[in-house]
């Protein structure tokens, strides 16, 4: 039985974060495509590797945030999407139920956290 690795974007603009967030989904069974901290930069790299989900941070550096760069996504994939952010207030929120996102999570976040919003769209075995 042929399993193919999933492949997740992480886009987070805090290197610490992103190398968390990329541990924990190796440890849930993805490979990772991270250190994006540029929305445009997701943008090109989810057109190029048509990921199996996105772990996108609200801020980030340069013109574009996670929700704009998302909204970009959506015009060529349906690629799940879970944020993380410390941008839990209506406007963010509302900003983001124009993505369709599987989950939205307020930092700082724990595996489990992480583990559970991933659950929702994937099995998980670990």
């Amino acid at each position: 039985m042929g399993t193919k690795e999933k492949n997740v974007i992480i886009v987070e603009d805090d290197l610490i974060l992103n190398l968390l967030y990329e541990s924990y989904l190796e440890r849930l069974g993805f490979q990772t495509e991270g250190e994006l901290v540029y929305g445009k930069t997701a943008i090109e790299i989810a057109q190029k590797i048509d990921p199996d989900l996105i772990v996108m941070d609200i801020s980030l550096e340069g013109d574009i945030d996670g929700i704009d760069a998302m909204l970009e996504i959506r015009k060529f994939s349906k690629v799940p999407v879970i944020y993380i952010t410390g941008n839990s207030d209506p406007y963010h929120v509302e900003r983001a139920e124009a993505t369709d996102y599987l989950d939205y999570l307020t930092k700082p976040i724990e595996f489990d956290d992480l583990k559970k919003a991933v659950s929702k769209h994937f099995p998980l075995n670990s």
